[in-house]
């Protein structure tokens, strides 16, 4: 089974522009993200997809390899999709951009869930606790049923951690995994109500009825969404150095 990691990076964010390109502990975030998928076993092939020549001349220059799509594309899964379109290749795997300390095993575990050739589509989740704020818009809930398949994604939930009258709080980390024949037929199909209502383009799968197998881990994700987050982001990474983050 051959895989490929594709790192969606596109230059243009209303909150942060050239986020991809903004600087944790003196790299570029995108290098970050870069580093660590490159640690990964199960992967054959790293690429960026982005839509600036400024980037792919950044990752170009750190060592990586990048391809340019069309500026247009209407979400990272479509980018991704893009990008590896002639490349042969069974699994892909959108590691986002914005995820400077992404785990490796994580991508790891996502490749080998495709080991059961029923799955076409995957994604993360973890346990909510006392430490989220799940009102936040930011955070992506998620609903599963009895077989670790997505039903639904949401966002801003705000049933309380703990309450007993609640089914679980699982929290949504935003990694993908798919087939390549999936990846190919998601890009055609319609964007859907709830995609564009909620901006969640996994909708789109679960919309058209396409399942989504999750995989629980305990990992916590740290993306850069705002300025604050950049903050939180130069100061865990200088807390990280010469530690590794926990999953399982």
């Amino acid at each position: 089974m051959r895989s490929i990691g594709v790192i969606p990076a596109r230059f243009a964010s209303t909150r942060l522009p050239g986020k991809p390109l903004l600087l944790i502990d003196d790299k570029p975030m995108l290098q970050h993200v870069w580093e660590r998928a490159s640690r990964c076993s199960n992967l054959d092939e790293l690429i960026v997809a982005t839509d600036d020549p400024r980037i792919v001349e950044k990752v170009t220059g750190f060592g990586g390899k990048a391809v340019l799509t069309s500026p247009e594309i209407k979400s990272g899964s479509d980018r991704v999709a893009e990008a590896v379109k002639g490349i042969g290749v069974d699994v892909v795997i959108n590691i986002q951009g914005d995820e400077p300390f992404i785990e490796p095993a994580l991508i790891d575990n996502l490749v080998e869930l495709f080991n059961d050739g029923g799955i076409v589509m995957a994604s993360a989740v973890r346990l909510a606790d006392e430490n989220d704020d799940l009102s936040d818009p930011n955070v992506v809930m998620v609903e599963r049923d009895e077989d670790s398949n997505a039903v639904s994604f949401s966002r801003g939930a705000v049933a309380r951690v703990g309450d007993t009258s609640v089914p679980e709080q699982l929290i949504h980390i935003g990694i993908y995994g798919y087939t390549s024949d999936f990846l190919k037929k998601f890009r055609e199909l319609e964007q859907t109500p709830l995609e564009l209502t909620e901006r969640l383009e996994q909708m789109r799968a679960v919309e058209h009825g396409y399942k989504i197998k999750l995989l629980q881990t305990n990992y916590r994700s740290l993306s850069v969404d705002t300025e604050e987050d950049l903050i939180r982001a130069n100061d865990f990474a200088r807390n990280l150095k010469g530690k590794e983050i926990e999953i399982y």
